[in-house]
């Protein structure tokens, strides 16, 4: 008996002599244990600092965990904050409190974040603080990168001559590039047209197509070049503009038109949300499912192949009676009234029911299937971001991927899709923009403002 009372004081006192070396360990844990030195590496992505020099920061202390960074972009006696970013610190007592251990942050310096960076050299400084304790507030880790700013553009120098752009329509245009230049290519307001290596041209040799929107106000079109450091030069070129004036219709949507094509589009297109009634959805249809069809064409773009698929003018439908134009401005009115507003972006062609479609030109199928307000639709790419779309298509007798040649038939005319009688709509694109067909159907066109400006660089052959 007088042993077990023996035992069991002991296993109290080393229990009670335990607690009080852990809450000794614990305490002297929160008064003494700082955050240890975080690691900073600093990584510009370019040597030099310009208008935009792109740099990832990776940070990282494993022991306490990460408190704050700061990054900033200094010069003389200037400093910009470029990020300043705080973290959930780990707790003073316990280790295995939840912490954020590494970070990578990426962001710009250059002359958009320091409107007065000259040049010279400018530094770019990271600060990490470590974590503190009651008693002790260490110094924070410090990493700097020094480099030369620099703002001087990639060379840029226009070959070609006598560039007459339509609106509406396309052009090509030549140049030569500086051996600092990434980017390039021709910027028509909002879009963007890339350029290429000239074919059996220079190293810096290079050419683009473009177009000039067909909803452009006012002309807006610049040929650009750009380096790693984001120093851009820009220059005017086109030498003669032709403004256009479309046509403008009314379109009379009757309750028959609605029960025809609503139901085929909403069946065929299940995330389009039901509005209730054929008149909204129609509308959904016409507005919200277009914009949506377009960002789908525009994103085809990117399929495109940086060669020439085809040689000769492009085919236009035999016999094919225009029904509506390129950029036709469409009233929508339902019972007399106005229900929407739309561009109509290719041409209405129509033969007979069913009729053959032939391939506009060479290339390749980079799309075969439903496409919202177009129906059964084909898109097909010929190079270089130039493309072609059929559309409402009754059959489609071609598969995505396949190479198709200049009047190969690719399926049948129909009335899918937003289509009140049976016809093709056929429109070219270039890097997604709906551009003019005429243009490219006119093979003198095709030689004087693309062949004669390629020279070699495109074996055109006219017809």
């Amino acid at each position: 008996m007088i042993e077990t009372n023996y035992r069991s004081g002991f296993l109290i006192k080393a229990i009670l002599v335990g607690l009080v070396i852990l809450i000794l360990a614990l305490a002297g844990q929160g008064f003494f244990l700082v955050g240890g030195p975080p690691d900073i590496h600093i990584k510009p992505a370019i040597p030099t600092i310009g208008n935009k020099t792109p740099v990832t920061i990776e940070i990282a202390e494993p022991r306490r965990g990460l408190v704050h960074a700061r990054v900033e972009l200094v010069q003389g006696n200037k400093a910009v904050t470029v990020i300043d970013k705080s973290y959930p610190s780990g707790s003073q007592f316990f280790l295995w409190d939840s912490k954020t251990e590494k970070d990578v942050l990426k962001t710009d310096v250059g002359r958009g974040i320091m409107p007065g960076l000259a040049g010279g050299d400018a530094i770019i400084r990271v600060t990490a603080d470590r974590a503190t304790t009651w008693l002790r507030h260490p110094k924070p880790a410090v990493e700097e990168v020094r480099l030369p700013v620099n703002f001087i553009p990639p060379v840029l120098q226009i070959t070609s001559t006598q560039t007459y752009a339509a609106q509406g329509g396309c052009e090509a245009v030549t140049y030569r590039v500086g051996e600092s230049a990434v980017r390039d290519g021709v910027r028509a307001g909002a879009w963007w047209f890339p350029g290429y290596p000239l074919p059996g041209g220079g190293k810096q040799d290079r050419f683009a197509l473009f177009a000039v929107p067909y909803d452009m106000a006012r002309l807006d079109v610049r040929l650009v070049v750009e380096d790693a450091a984001g120093n851009k030069a820009e220059r005017g070129f086109i030498d003669q503009y032709f403004a256009k004036s479309f046509k403008s219709d009314d379109m009379g949507i009757t309750d028959a038109f609605l029960n025809k094509v609503v139901p085929e589009i909403m069946a065929q297109t299940p995330d389009l949300t039901d509005r209730g009634n054929l008149l909204d959805n129609y509308v959904a249809i016409n507005r919200e499912l277009r914009q949506k069809n377009a960002e789908r064409i525009k994103a085809l773009a990117q399929k495109s192949k940086p060669e020439f698929l085809w040689n000769s003018p492009f085919f236009m439908m035999p016999n094919g009676k225009v029904m509506a134009g390129f950029a036709d401005r469409r009233t929508y009115l339902y019972q007399g009234r106005e229900i929407d507003r739309q561009t109509h972006l290719g041409f209405d062609l129509a033969v007979t029911k069913q009729a053959p479609i032939p391939a506009a030109n060479s290339g390749i199928v980079v799309y075969a299937g439903y496409l919202g307000i177009y129906g059964n639709a084909v898109v097909i790419d010929h190079g270089y971001g130039l493309q072609s779309i059929y559309g409402h298509l009754s059959s489609v007798a071609v598969k995505e991927g396949q190479n198709v040649t200049r009047a190969e038939i690719i399926g049948k005319t129909g009335e899918t899709g937003l289509a009140g009688g049976d016809h093709l709509h056929f429109c070219t694109l270039l890097q997604g923009l709906p551009v003019n067909p005429r243009e490219w159907w006119d093979g003198h066109w095709i030689l004087d403002r693309i062949a004669k400006k390629l020279g070699s660089a495109f074996p055109y052959e006219s017809q």
